[in-house]
């Protein structure tokens, strides 16, 4: 049994076992070692863009695999600096956080134009930087859910970055001023030659639906819901997706409930394309990422009791559905170095099994 399997536990069979997924893999463009000039050499980015992307596939330890791994420490704004490094205060200071990532063997660094811009001339050489451009500052009384941008595309590009991330919160009041300014931001950081990459965020309290046992179900992560994130995401030119892994589906079902009118919906959305396998549900949001054209890698998550196995088995979840790999920070980065390079590492791992293939 090897290592992986053992990290599954009773979820090996289930996740590693599932073979007859409902889109096809072959009807999927997959990672692989020539993904820059299978799918980017004939697109409108310019050279600079495809180098940086090149970068990227050749950094760490997944380098020439087709497949990423990437550290991001925008927590410090996003859910507050104590809230997110009291359990390891050496991450207060950048340079650490770069360190974690190199010696990770991630294929990039994604944090804030503060933590990245003050370690630059040491670092920004020696592994792709991901610059965050918008944040939800969370300080405003009371909290409001709103990315606003941080910073401009030419400080990114100044200080050597490689990419640029952004967030926009899908099905938010705000969402359409984010798309707009987005949309602006990565058209700009496609002429400085910089890579785009968007978190593909779902915020609305109305997607917290009350069952009738009054109990409630999340669909922020619905596969549906955030599989239209996605297929948002794509259209304004984002070069990689960042999505939460999905948990449920039919968001847009329960939301037309009652007799309201939310979105629009086909029932084969549901019968013919999609499970309640989580493979399943994966693949539905790489099929909106143009059948997997814009590469989806999903979200580690919150760090817990279990890190490791839930790790192994979100990277066995995004690589058989046909993902790109894993963007993983607070189960790394909250705990001693040596703990979070080795939750790296068994990350990366399930990427460079062989046996553990595309269902």
């Amino acid at each position: 049994m090897s290592n992986i399997e053992q990290l599954l536990g009773d979820k090996a069979e289930y996740l590693l076992g599932f073979n007859t997924p409902k889109i096809a893999k072959e009807q999927l463009h997959l990672p692989g070692p020539d993904w820059v000039d299978r799918m980017f050499i004939n697109s409108d980015r310019n050279n600079r863009v495809l180098g940086n992307l090149a970068w990227l596939y050749q950094q760490g330890r997944l380098a020439g695999t087709g497949y990423l791994s990437i550290l991001p420490v925008d927590q410090g704004i996003e859910h507050s600096g104590g809230a997110s490094f009291a359990k390891n205060p050496a991450y207060f200071d950048p340079e650490n956080i770069v360190q974690l990532a190199i010696e990770g063997g991630c294929n990039a660094v994604a944090s804030t134009f503060g933590a990245l811009g003050i370690v630059a001339r040491q670092y920004a050489h020696r592994i792709p930087f991901m610059v965050k451009i918008n944040h939800n500052e969370l300080l405003t009384f009371p909290n409001k859910a709103d990315q606003i941008l941080f910073g401009t595309i030419k400080q990114a590009a100044d200080m050597g970055a490689a990419a640029v991330g952004a967030t926009i919160y899908f099905g938010s009041p705000e969402s359409g001023r984010q798309i707009v300014e987005v949309a602006q931001q990565f058209a700009l950081a496609h002429e400085f030659g910089l890579v785009t990459v968007l978190w593909c965020y779902l915020r609305n309290n109305a997607f917290k639906v009350k069952n009738a046992d009054d109990t409630s179900t999340d669909y922020h992560v619905s596969s549906d819901l955030t599989g239209q994130a996605n297929h948002l995401g794509v259209t304004i030119q984002a070069d990689i997706i960042k999505q939460k892994l999905p948990e449920n589906n039919g968001g847009f079902r329960a939301l037309n409930m009652g007799g309201s009118s939310y979105g629009k919906l086909d029932a084969r959305m549901y019968n013919d394309l999609n499970s309640d396998h989580p493979i399943d549900l994966t693949r539905y949001q790489i099929a909106n990422n143009y059948l997997g054209r814009i590469g989806l890698i999903n979200s580690g998550g919150a760090s817990g009791q279990n890190d490791l196995s839930e790790a192994a088995a979100t990277a066995v979840i995004n690589k058989r559905a046909g993902g790109m790999g894993l963007i993983s920070g607070r189960k790394a980065f909250q705990k001693p170095l040596a703990d979070g390079v080795a939750l790296l590492n068994t990350i990366q791992d399930v990427y460079l099994d062989a046996s553990i293939t595309i269902a």
